[in-house]
């Protein structure tokens, strides 16, 4: 019997595409590759993507044998899960490939904006010596504040667990109830006290086309002047012009953003150029064991292709 063709359109770690090529015959193909990509998808039984491949209904009628899309990654905001259910065409992923890569990412984006640091290169004066000192004291250390946490999934909750070994007052919003022993003794509070209340706000949560924008012109509204804004989930749910406007306005206030809408950055987005707005490119899933973990969704996509259960289907939201 001939071995399902199964079409690779991003990178994946060497390993896990080798033991798939092992049963499948195994093509990459970048989706940029248009002519050469639709070939392949009019044969294509398996489809393994990472970030930047958009399934769709375009892209599903042009593979009309295809029984199983792999995301080897996290978030399914590229895959439209429900063209997919009414084709009958499987998704998997990997849930929890990563989330131990972005919590480390984001308590370390914690410490930058509470205890900023200069690494000395040759020797400085005595008076130097002191007014560095005097410049780098935090005026509050971590117990003193308050971090909100915007969505209690996987990542949120392992953030939450890391905060508490820190002793910090911890608060959280989430659209289900969570489990007092999940929540490291952070305390749900509504939207808009999440907002006001956060000196650290860090967002969590999953791509939903409800949470696109979530922090947008009426949400920066309740920040505080001298919040710290931590987005390492999806770009799409900050509104970058809402939150440059907010940053011009509150010199004193710091966002770090990992994820942007679209990527890479582009030349108009707003938040370039502004001080107290970094802007990293997708780094928090940035560890070799994170990308091996996202990279092994290819057991899966086998386990479909066989007929088999999969052990972590994708369900529309």
């Amino acid at each position: 019997m001939d071995r399902p063709l199964v079409v690779q359109t991003e990178e994946l770690e060497a390993e896990p595409a080798a033991w798939l090529a092992e049963r499948c015959r195994l093509v990459v193909c970048s989706f940029e590759q248009r002519e050469r990509f639709g070939e392949l998808l009019a044969e294509a039984k398996g489809l393994v993507i990472r970030t930047y491949t958009r399934v769709d209904d375009a892209m599903l009628a042009a593979a009309p044998n295809l029984k199983v899309v792999g995301r080897a990654g996290v978030g399914l905001d590229n895959v439209d899960l429900e063209a997919c259910a009414r084709r009958g065409v499987s998704v998997v992923y990997t849930p929890d490939a990563n989330t131990v890569a972005v919590v480390e990412y984001v308590m370390a984006l914690i410490f930058d904006a509470a205890r900023p640091r200069l690494f000395l290169e040759q020797p400085v004066p005595k008076a130097e010596w002191a007014k560095i000192r005097r410049e780098l004291t935090a005026r509050r250390q971590l117990n003193e504040q308050t971090l909100g946490i915007y969505g209690m999934g996987r990542i949120g909750q392992r953030v939450a667990r890391a905060a508490a070994g820190l002793d910090m007052n911890i608060i959280y919003h989430d659209l289900i109830e969570i489990a007092p022993d999940r929540r490291s003794g952070a305390t749900p509070v509504g939207r808009e006290e999440l907002l006001r209340r956060s000196d650290i706000l860090t967002v969590h949560v999953d791509g939903r086309p409800g949470n696109r924008g979530l922090i947008g012109p009426e949400a920066v509204k309740l920040l505080q002047p001298e919040v710290v804004l931590i987005n390492a989930s999806r770009g799409a749910m900050v509104d970058s012009f809402a939150v440059a406007e907010f940053m011009l306005a509150n010199p004193g206030a710091t966002a770090m953003l990992d994820v942007h809408e679209p990527e890479p950055i582009e030349a108009a987005n707003p938040l370039l150029e502004i001080l107290n707005v970094h802007l990293s490119p997708h780094l928090a899933a940035g560890t070799e064991t994170a990308h091996l973990n996202m990279s092994w969704v290819v057991r899966d996509v086998w386990r479909v292709l066989s007929d088999e259960k999969p052990m972590f289907p994708a369900t529309v939201i």
